[in-house]
């Protein structure tokens, strides 16, 4: 039975629906329908004053009929197999052809829609965003976003005149999806949201964007699909097998935008940062760079922690692919990468996350929750599995595509505690009553755990200044399953220390102690980081007291301390050379400083220090166990001077000793575990870093005692500021001995 013309046309009210941008589900509408017996195929195309459809094959399935003079067109045709559909369109200006977008089926299969339902998808940033491909035939990019109470999502860019109508996406229980024809590579484009009132919001930005405009510009852009050809097998292969506990990690902390400008005052590439800072690195003897956050961000003095496109490293300084090169060089020069990663919160910009759906979708409702009043900005629901799923897959993201080795994790404290920054009253309790965030915690419990489970040799570091219990803690018993933890403590003791008077130490030798009483409750990373050197705070050249010679003389034996105290090493950019003003992200470094002596002497020492570092498995590779770690001289207040011992199963122990005054000590008597020769492995006075060149000639005797606590004792020679790394050498033929009179204590390690 043959459908009539009034039955199988579609009513009035649909097209005005799709005409005006209010159709809640152009899919169910628009492309080809059975309508009865009949099929009928339905195109909005803008402009068209005539339309004639074809297979993908090319076969004519003839002209349909205008019903709204916008440009909605619907006719019956016959078609056997259901295909592709292409448009041919004519106007008194011109033609062209259009692929139909709602003719091709989802890409989103059955299982994405169940583990993006459960909250347990590990590849959304393979599904979610943009991506180019090749689907049923036809070349085009596939969009897909996550709004669920949201009216209308549009694909919307200069290839539709931003036009919010021309192609909204299919709905998926929350996840709306479309596949555009002939769309690829370098194609600009936001989603237009129609809110649950009803309301146009701000265009958005896609949260799983790959790539992004340059700022001032927002949108996100389609990014290359290109695989990047990795030459770092070696690397990784090697990273694989690593213990990072036991294995020497000495950090470069660097703004890629300020470490150094191009002669025009501009950024430098990727390309050109991997040319000059990657052997730069290398050379300085460090083992990982650590870049400030590379995400997409719109605010240059936020220095990236306040991102708007997690997924797309910032268009500053070039391409992903461009990214990807940096990361490779790094590796091939045999230098790991970390990243800063910031899941705490996010920028509250229109194009951005906030009110994504109109709604509150990626951060709490509740102000007393969602919003940060330190920084203005919206807080994470880290109880929303599809925020935690997002937040995860970003973090899996950076390590599997661009082969990151690890992520310091922004503002820990700030996620754990509901009453962070917060008086009484401006904060929700959790379900038990108390201030910690439960729903933070198992989010960090989880994306630590995946990281850990997916990339061997990659690391979590948490930049958390509170004393949470069991940070670095496995999450199987209870912590919160980071590798590592930034050491605040050891930071502010030790810079308020030096920042005193010398005369004045004696009475605060404490600061320098304390850190030893908790130093093996976390896996700690020592920072001296970007925090230090901004708001005033100075560079840690000018913290230091006394003249200039004293101050470079400070700051040499402070760095010595720190080198060769327990823990893992970061230095910020600029510190290794003694860099005089504070940093600023709207310049470059003062690279012309190292043509002063005293400024080459102290980035010859930080290279030596971590070659001292790498080179001598006692300074290492018991960083984080007590059994690697005694004191020697910890109580000569009088003298501000501090003495300890590092060691580690069969290797050679090493002293370590620092004279925190400007008063040389001759004779300085000091006990030893063993007699016999004992190197200057390393001395921050020496002439090479342009200090005072005293020491010991190079070797110290130590001799056998009796009736004292320690077996053996040597009279030293104590340089002026400076500290000391003794290495036992044993004679030849014999063995290390190293753990001096109690034969245990380095047993069963």
């Amino acid at each position: 039975m043959s459908v009539s013309k009034e039955t199988w046309q579609a009513d009035g009210r649909e097209i005005e629906a799709i005409v005006a941008g209010r159709h809640s589900n152009a899919f169910a509408f628009l492309g080809l329908h059975e309508v009865g017996e009949a099929q009928v195929l339905r195109a909005f195309v803008p402009h068209a004053e005539t339309l004639h459809a074809f297979t993908l094959d090319g076969e004519a399935l003839g002209h349909l009929i205008p019903r709204h003079p916008a440009g909605f067109f619907e006719a019956k045709v016959e078609i056997k197999d259901r295909q592709p559909i292409r448009y041919h369109a004519k106007n008194a200006g011109g033609e062209w052809d259009v692929f139909d977008p709602y003719t091709f089926g989802p890409v989103l299969g059955p299982m994405d829609d169940y583990y993006i339902g459960e909250g347990s998808h590990l590849r959304l940033f393979d599904k979610l965003g943009a991506h180019e491909m090749e689907f049923e035939g036809i070349h085009g990019t596939h969009f897909a976003v996550w709004a669920p109470n949201a009216l209308r999502v549009s694909v919307v860019g200069s290839f539709n005149e931003w036009d919010g109508r021309r192609h909204p996406m299919r709905n998926r229980m929350g996840i709306w999806e479309v596949f555009i024809p002939v769309l690829g590579t370098g194609t600009i484009y936001k989603y237009e949201i129609v809110g649950p009132n009803g309301q146009v919001l701000p265009l958005k930005a896609d949260p799983y964007a790959r790539q992004a405009e340059l700022r001032p510009r927002n949108a996100s852009v389609v990014p290359d699909p290109t695989p990047f050809t990795w030459t770092d097998q070696k690397y990784m292969e090697e990273r694989a097998k690593k213990d990072w506990r036991r294995t020497p990690m000495s950090i470069y902390e660097v703004h890629l935008g300020s470490w150094r400008r191009r002669a025009d005052g501009g950024f430098m590439s990727y390309d050109q940062l991997a040319e000059q800072l990657v052997p730069y690195a290398a050379d300085m003897g460090y083992t990982h760079l650590e870049f400030m956050p590379v995400s997409e961000h719109p605010f240059d003095p936020s220095w990236g922690y306040q991102p708007t496109g997690l997924f797309a490293p910032t268009a500053r300084f070039g391409d992903p692919a461009g990214f990807a090169r940096l990361v490779n060089a790094a590796h091939e020069a045999g230098l790991g990468v970390i990243l800063d990663w910031v899941p705490a919160h996010f920028p509250t910009d229109d194009f951005g996350l906030a009110n994504f759906d109109g709604t509150a979708l990626y951060e709490h409702a509740d102000p007393r929750q969602g919003f940060h009043p330190d920084w203005n900005t919206a807080i994470y629901n880290f109880g929303r599995k599809e925020v935690s799923s997002f937040l995860t897959n970003n973090a899996m993201y950076w390590l599997e595509v661009f082969h990151i080795d690890g992520l310091r994790v922004d503002a820990v404290a700030s996620m754990l505690y509901l009453d962070y920054s917060r008086q009484p009253g401006e904060w929700v309790p959790n379900k038990h009553g108390g201030n910690q965030n439960l729903e933070a915690v198992a989010f960090l419990q989880r994306v630590n755990s995946e990281v850990y489970r997916n990339f061997p040799g990659a690391f979590m570091i948490a930049e958390e200044s509170t004393s949470w219990p069991g940070v670095s803690s496995p999450v199987y018993a209870g912590g919160l399953g980071f590798g590592f933890k930034w050491n605040m403590g050891f930071m502010n003791d030790t810079l308020r220390y030096m920042s005193r008077e010398t005369i004045h130490r004696r009475y605060h030798h404490n600061d320098m102690t304390f850190g030893m009483v908790y130093a093996f409750s976390e896996n700690f990373v020592l920072p001296l980081s970007h925090d230090e050197v901004v708001h005033g705070k100075g560079a840690l050249l000018t913290k230091m007291p006394g003249d200039d010679w004293q101050k470079f003389a400070n700051l040499r034996a402070y760095l010595g301390y720190m080198w060769g105290h327990p823990g893992k090493k970061l230095l910020f950019m600029g510190q290794e050379f003694a860099q005089r003003e504070e940093w600023s992200e709207a310049r470059s470094l003062d690279w012309w400083l190292l043509d002063a002596p005293a400024h080459e002497g102290m980035r010859r020492l930080v290279a030596d220090l971590n070659a001292a570092y790498r080179s001598l498995p006692a300074l290492h590779e018991r960083d984080c166990e007590p059994e690697g770690f005694e004191w020697v001289i910890g109580n000569d207040h009088a003298n501000s001077v501090l003495a300890w011992l590092r060691k580690a199963p069969g290797a050679d122990p090493v002293l370590v000793i620092t004279n925190f005054t400007p008063v040389p000590r001759s004779g300085y008597k000091v006990p030893m575990p063993l007699a016999g020769q004992w190197v200057e492995r390393l001395n921050t006075d020496a002439g090479w870093y342009a200090g005072g060149n005293t020491g010991n000639q190079g070797v110290i005797e130590a001799y056998e005692v009796e009736g004292k606590h320690w077996p053996a004792e040597a009279e030293l020679f104590l340089p002026p500021l400076a500290t000391l790394f003794l290495k036992f050498e044993p004679s030849k033929g014999g063995a290390t001995d190293t753990t001096r009179s109690n034969p245990g204590i380095l047993g069963g390690l």
